[in-house]
């Protein structure tokens, strides 16, 4: 449990899996990667920057600044 608690600790500070690993003690990074399992709310935070940093949403591109579309989708 302790082992698990640390490796946590340090998998949430940002330290690298390699640092974690030798750390530990182990010789094999999947020994680590079982002590040290990514949370929720780490998962979150990564999938919220990939998506912030890849998929830019610009102003120029809202629909609804397209009068054209908005008139066609109120007719509907």
């Amino acid at each position: 449990m302790f082992r698990h608690s640390k490796a946590m600790h340090l998998l949430e500070s940002g330290v690298n899996y390699i640092y974690i690993r030798d750390f530990l003690g182990h010789s094999d990074i999947k020994t680590t990667e079982i002590y040290a399992k990514i949370s929720v709310e780490q998962k979150k935070k990564a999938l919220s920057k990939a998506y912030n940093e890849n998929i830019p949403i610009s102003e120029e591109t809202s629909w609804n600044k397209d009068k054209d579309l908005l008139n066609y989708l109120m007719k509907l």
